[in-house]
């Protein structure tokens, strides 16, 4: 009889339990919005990671930046905004030292992560596992959980060393991006240049903008001829 009543009360407790589990269910939804992770290097090219933060900005997707040392050099070079104007478009940013911040942590979820423009040093350093930075850090962490890693690789020439770099990062699932321009868009400038190569980053991390224009085949008056 007793044995009776502890099996009754083992029951009474699991669907009590049962019970809780359910009514927690909704609190376990993911709220958070799209989190992207944004990494620029010291390579030349400033100007895409600038207008990559502003499409996400004006798109309400939430940004981690991390900018290195030689980074804050370059877009003082290249472009005329301050660092504090660059971090403000950014949700939340770090120094490349901080190797306490979130983003280096694979328990830290976001959606993908770029690194623009990506040195051929940042390059070697991820291809390595050599994370002696915030941002190889978070490139490493972003592959290892099966994130989008994208690297917008600026250097011209390439050497064999830096091909064998990008074989090796595409083969572990990273996007291995080229800002090349294309020039059928008949750009009108720099800006044109840089929107349609942003836009198209864009669209390889599954976000999608309307602000460059996009190929759909030879306009009528060029067939005609």
């Amino acid at each position: 009889m007793k044995i009776g009543n502890r099996n009754q009360s083992y029951l009474s407790w699991g669907g009590a339990r049962d019970q809780v589990y359910e009514n927690a269910l909704p609190s376990l939804e993911s709220t958070r919005p799209t989190r992207i992770v944004v990494g620029i290097t010291g390579a030349t090219g400033a100007p895409y990671a600038i207008r990559i933060l502003t499409l996400l900005h004006h798109l309400g997707v939430e940004t981690h930046l991390i900018i290195s040392k030689w980074a804050l050099a370059t877009l003082k070079y290249e472009t005329s905004m301050s660092e504090a104007d660059i971090r403000g478009l950014a949700s939340r940013s770090y120094t490349a030292k901080d190797l306490s911040a979130p983003i280096a942590s694979g328990s830290f979820q976001h959606d993908g992560m770029m690194i623009v423009p990506c040195s051929m040093k940042t390059l070697a350093a991820v291809r390595s596992g050599y994370c002696d930075d915030l941002i190889s850090r978070a490139a490493d962490v972003t592959l290892k959980e099966d994130r989008i890693l994208l690297l917008a690789i600026r250097e011209t020439p390439l050497s064999s060393i830096h091909l064998e770099n990008m074989l090796a990062l595409r083969r572990a699932n990273a996007i291995i991006f080229p800002p090349v321009p294309a020039f059928y868009t008949r750009p009108g400038g720099i800006d044109d240049i840089v929107d349609q190569s942003a836009g198209r980053m864009l669209d390889m991390m599954g976000i999608f903008t309307d602000g460059f224009e996009r190929w759909e085949g030879f306009k009528k008056a060029q067939t005609e001829m």
